[in-house]
Parts: C-alpha cells; sequence; structure tokens
C-alpha cells in the first residue's frame, strides 16, 4: 500500500515535467534559423540602386531561390550574359549533411563606373554553410582585366587592386559567427559608386546550442 501511495504522489509532478519539455523543446528549436541570399550584381552609384538576378534572402529551411537573365545592358554601368543566382537550404532535422549553399555567377561583363573600366570573361561566387561545421566561401574571375590592363587572379582571399580615388577587391570574405558571405570582385570608387559583382552568402545559426532531441519516452510509473 505504501508503495502505490507513493506513485500516486508521483504521477502529477512526472506529468507536470512532460508537459513542461514539451512546451520547451519547441522553443528552443525555433532560435535555430538558416539565411542565405545571392545576387549576380549589385550597384550603388551616386544614390541609385541595380540589382541584377537578385534572389532576395531565403524564407526559412525549406526554402529554394533562383534568379536569372540570359543578357543585361544597363546604359553608362554594365552590360553581362547568362546571369544567374541560387541560394536554397537542405536543412531539415539540423543534424549532419543538412546545409545552406549560394552561387551567383555571370559572363562576358563589361563594366563601366566614374571612369574605370573593368571586363571579365567569367565571373562566380560560391558560399556553404554546412550544419555543425565551419561556412566557407570560394570565388572563380577568369580574363579580368581593369582599366585595360589584364590582372592576375591570384584566388588569395581579399587580392586589393587599387584605384584613383577607389580600389577593387578579389575574392573578397567577409565570415561571420553563423555564416559566410563572398564576393567574387566588389569595386569601390569613394563617394560615388559601389558594386559588387557575383555575391553568394550562407549561414546556418543554431541558437548557440547543440541540435536538440526530441524528448524521450517516459517508462511506466512504478517501475
Amino acid at each position: 500500500m505504501k508503495k502505490r501511495h507513493i506513485d500516486i504522489l508521483r504521477r502529477p509532478a512526472v506529468l507536470a515535467l512532460v508537459v513542461a519539455g514539451l512546451f520547451l523543446w519547441p522553443a528552443a528549436a525555433m532560435a535555430q534559423s538558416v539565411s542565405g541570399e545571392a545576387s549576380a550584381l549589385q550597384a550603388t552609384v551616386l544614390g541609385s540602386r541595380t540589382t541584377l538576378a537578385g534572389t532576395g534572402p531565403l524564407d526559412g529551411p525549406d526554402d529554394l531561390r533562383e534568379a536569372s537573365d540570359l543578357a543585361a545592358n544597363v546604359p553608362l554601368l554594365v552590360q553581362a550574359d547568362v546571369l544567374h543566382a541560387t541560394t536554397g537550404s537542405s536543412v531539415r532535422d539540423w543534424g549532419a549533411g543538412d546545409y545552406v549553399a549560394s552561387e551567383a555567377s555571370l559572363s562576358d561583363l563589361g563594366l563601366t563606373v566614374a571612369g574605370n573600366t573593368l571586363s571579365a570573361a567569367f565571373v562566380m561566387a560560391r558560399a556553404l554553410a554546412p550544419v555543425g561545421g565551419s561556412p566557407t566561401g570560394t570565388s572563380e574571375v577568369s580574363g579580368l582585366s581593369i582599366n585595360g590592363v589584364p590582372v592576375v587572379v591570384t584566388g588569395a582571399a581579399n587580392q586589393t587592386i587599387n584605384l584613383l580615388g577607389g580600389r577593387v577587391v578579389l575574392n573578397e570574405q567577409t565570415p561571420g559567427a553563423t555564416g559566410t558571405v563572398v564576393n567574387a570582385i566588389h569595386l569601390v570608387v569613394n563617394g560615388i559608386a559601389d558594386v559588387v559583382i557575383a555575391s553568394a552568402g550562407a549561414g546556418v545559426d543554431s541558437g548557440g546550442a547543440a541540435p536538440l532531441p526530441l524528448p524521450l519516452p517516459l517508462s511506466p510509473l512504478g517501475r
């Protein structure tokens, strides 16, 4: 009789723990999030902004976005062919093998900004953020010429070519706590223009904690 009395007293306490666990688990899981975005070109010139083949940001862990143009021609600024950008998440259960990936590319680029010219045969940026791993970013630039002078692309992060009143940064890497952004080419003319060619960003934020397991089933009372 004494054991049965103890079991009856235990039931409310155990049920309270179960209910608390079911409420707390979704709250903790909601702290987890993904981020991703890509664009073939973003340009701000004298306050006027232009975006070509931009995906916009991911809306959740099941989202996939894509944007493309066969050709683009913005007078007095840029012309390019085969512009493409994509970003997507494969995150399902926040386990090994899940990731967010983004990519942007274009070809036959011709850019004119504040008296500077830039051309390239092909430009691409990629970003990858795996769950439980370190995010990475890579880029490719071929046939690059700035102001009529061929440029050797080393592949090193943040290779910088100085311009009169500005600069060009190749393979620009901007790592963060939960992800990374890579810009294949970033041209800045101080006070006049800021142009990013082939930009890709990806991130996974687990809320500062390891992925949470579902609450374990309880054994029958009294055992």
